[in-house]
């Protein structure tokens, strides 16, 4: 056991990643000698070379595109988006070729590559630099979608998004790289489960990445008013924990979804179809959302009115126990 933050807790994955199998290789724009503008592959050029550290052109199809030569080639290529709103001109070669070639190839052909993307707002930062795009890559076959949300999954959820065959699409909250907490020996679970961070019986919040330490402060600030929340973390987004998920609904009957990107079409709506149709009758309340406003995202000496907060998380627990 370990004390970490979010940032050092990738690192160390990468490297023990790296250490573990030569045919890992880290690709993206001031990856090496700077060590990212996140500092989170700080020292690795300098460890592991700059064959196997490359300091990209800016040009993420670019990236993206040599990075689907060296999966078909045999390596492992990890890819760093330098911000969420930079992976666009990536967009193509990801739900066109990353996501289609096993199916494609009939399983022949694998593509482990994980793309690295800081996602979310909170840091003040400019346009294209504060999104949460994860739906778009959540509704793509063939592609795995997870996120982290504390520095133990942040350190064994990137080394198995690494030696997973399929493509991994891997989120980190940019605002809490920060976050210290403790690095266990051993990985919590497979790389496509939730897993109950708090255990509560009157209402379920659901949440991922930034969103998951809002909601325990949630659940601690309506214990010290007789409310048991139960806060479980996703980690997956595609594929979905759905028994997880549901043995929660089950539990308390009362269901909220707590995420950053808009509530519309978001991954909120699909848990809400899912619980709704398959736990329906324990359900005593709608399943609840709490999220971004259908709207670009602000500049951001507005993105606090934009952001979930825990104020809202509250007053939706309200709504539902209203029930």
């Amino acid at each position: 056991m370990s004390t970490s933050t979010i940032a050092k807790g990738i690192t160390s994955g990468l490297r023990a990643a790296m250490e573990q199998d030569p045919k890992v290789v880290l690709l993206g724009e001031d990856i090496g000698k700077l060590g990212g503008v996140f500092r989170v592959t700080e020292g690795l050029q300098k460890d592991f070379g700059e064959d196997r550290v490359i300091d990209t052109p800016l040009a993420e199809a670019g990236i993206v595109g040599t990075a689907i030569g060296m999966a078909l080639r045999g390596y492992r290529p990890v890819v760093e988006i330098q911000f969420d709103g930079f992976v666009y001109p990536a967009f193509d070669h990801i739900v066109s070729q990353v996501a289609k070639l096993r199916a494609r190839s009939l399983g022949y052909v694998t593509m482990p590559i994980v793309i690295r993307i800081p996602f979310g707002g909170g840091i003040g930062a400019v346009e294209h630099h504060s999104e949460s795009n994860e739906t778009y890559f959540a509704h793509t076959a063939g592609l795995r979608v997870v996120a982290c949300s504390n520095p133990h999954d942040a350190h064994w959820m990137i080394r198995q998004a690494i030696e997973s065959d399929d493509p991994v699409v891997f989120y980190e909250p940019k605002r809490r790289y920060w976050d210290k907490g403790e690095v266990g020996e051993t990985p919590d679970g497979a790389l496509g489960s939730a897993r109950v961070l708090r255990e509560g019986t009157d209402v379920t919040l659901l949440a991922y990445g930034p969103m998951v330490k809002t909601c325990l402060q949630a659940a601690q600030a309506a214990a010290e008013e007789g409310r048991s929340l139960e806060v479980l973390d996703l980690r997956s987004l595609s594929p979905l924990d759905d028994a997880a998920i549901l043995a929660s609904a089950r539990k308390t009957g009362r269901v909220v979804v707590v995420h950053e990107a808009s509530t519309f079409l978001g991954i909120g709506s699909e848990i809400s179809a899912m619980v709704t149709e398959q736990a329906f009758y324990s359900l005593e309340a709608p399943v609840l959302r709490v999220g971004g406003y259908n709207v670009p995202y602000p500049p951001s000496r507005l993105e606090e009115e934009f952001l979930p907060d825990l104020d809202r998380v509250l007053d939706a627990v309200d709504r539902s126990l209203a029930y």
